[in-house]
């Protein structure tokens, strides 16, 4: 077995490429390294510095690496941003998954994970969200990685290509051991954030919103730990080995945290009080979004080891105090 993961060099990939060496398999890293770190790879892969959007480029790697396998995380995830610059995520994540996938149809690879969202619910109308509720993005991120869903499905119906895809809720924390963590230049995740405030990094924090219709009117995530995260991968891949038939599963714990809940945990972790200033909705952010992952759970047998805040904050903590000590 031969694994292709793309955006490898990027804060989730770079976590599965560390679990599928750990596990002994044969990966191979394809990252353009425009958000992505060099460093982020480990030593045990290889990485092939290029975009998805190379047909030529990726149809080559598959043929000499003789991949089996593609865990797609490769893109563009800043929901902001998508909303002001809307082609460059069409570009990014739908135009140059549609080549990725091509490719794997084209080279014969049977089995496809892909990166999605939680962004393809909008903002449900039911808490926790299972994952045949009617899908409603509330931006062009969440319509961006639809449309690959949509795709994935078409070309599975005419293709041997079967796959898995996994939509995440809020993704934090960082590798347990220490050996990577989210290292993206001006990261916009909330715990990230909220640490490099604690750490002096800035001087102060952002609260989007404090008149949402939730416990104390900030938004409500589903945070889940990055570990937690690779291990649905890991459990994905295994089950399309074993002929699983296609599948779309939410990643999450089934509970969720406010902004001011992530805020006072990140204090608790860091011993102090930390400067978080109220500031306007942002566009495209619902009130509350929640996974239900029973279906992750009982056909992929995945089993979440990590569903703690403070663990998830604490790791994130260590990990960006390792990067600032790094930085002298």
């Amino acid at each position: 077995m031969s694994v292709l993961v793309t955006g490898g060099a990027g804060y989730i990939g770079s976590h599965m490429v560390l679990a599928l060496a750990d596990a002994g398999e044969n990966v191979t890293v394809l990252d353009n390294l425009s958000t992505g770190l060099r460093t982020a790879v480990d030593t045990r892969a290889e990485l092939v510095e290029g975009d998805i959007g190379d047909a030529e480029l990726v149809r080559s790697t598959i043929k000499r690496k003789t991949i089996t396998d593609v865990v797609h995380f490769a893109g563009s995830i800043v929901v902001p941003e998508s909303v002001s610059d809307p082609l460059k995520y069409y570009a990014n994540n739908t135009a140059n998954t549609r080549s990725l996938i091509e490719c794997c149809v084209k080279e014969n690879v049977p089995r496809f994970v892909f990166s999605s969202t939680a962004a393809v619910y909008g903002s449900p109308e039911q808490v926790p969200v299972t994952e045949d509720v009617p899908l409603n993005p509330m931006s062009p991120y969440g319509r961006s990685k639809l449309m690959s869903e949509w795709m994935l499905q078409d070309v599975s119906a005419a293709h041997e290509l079967n796959f898995v895809v996994l939509r995440y809720f809020n993704v934090a924390g960082a590798d347990p051991a220490g050996r990577s963590g989210q290292s993206t230049k001006d990261a916009t995740h909330l715990i990230k954030v909220a640490v490099q405030t604690a750490l002096g990094i800035r001087d102060h924090m952002n609260i989007f919103g404090d008149d949402y219709a939730t416990l104390d009117g900030t938004g409500v995530r589903d945070y889940i730990h990055v570990s937690d995260l690779i291990s649905a991968h890991e459990a994905a891949v295994k089950y399309l080995r074993l002929g699983g038939d296609s599948l779309t599963a939410n990643c999450g714990y089934g509970h969720g945290s406010s902004v001011k809940q992530v805020i006072e945990a990140v204090e608790r972790v860091a011993g102090k009080k930390i400067d978080a200033r109220l500031d306007a909705r942002r566009a495209g952010d619902p009130a509350e979004i929640v996974a239900d992952a029973d279906l992750a759970q009982r056909i992929l047998g995945w089993k979440p080891e990590h569903d703690d805040l403070d663990e998830i904050v604490r790791d994130a903590y260590r990990w960006e105090s390792k990067l600032l000590q790094a930085a002298g």
